[in-house]
């Protein structure tokens, strides 16, 4: 499972970046396990699961983290 570093969150919208070997990678408040979205800082490092966005159901921007667990 890949780790990275909370690079920015959106309190407020309820999302987040994650900064890993890959680039920034979304995530949104409802994947994070073991915690919940408001315990969560920036540069908290943390592992998450990497899935690419589907054209069907997403709007293409790329990769986004799921199972966001704080390490």
């Amino acid at each position: 499972m890949p780790q990275g570093v909370i690079k920015k969150l959106v309190a407020d919208r309820g999302f987040g970046f994650i900064s890993g070997e890959r680039g920034d990678v979304f995530f949104h408040h409802s994947v994070v396990k073991d915690g919940s979205f408001e315990d969560l800082q920036e540069r908290q490092t943390v592992e998450y699961e990497l899935e690419e966005e589907s054209s069907g159901k997403g709007r293409g921007k790329g990769p986004r983290a799921s199972m966001v667990r704080p390490v």
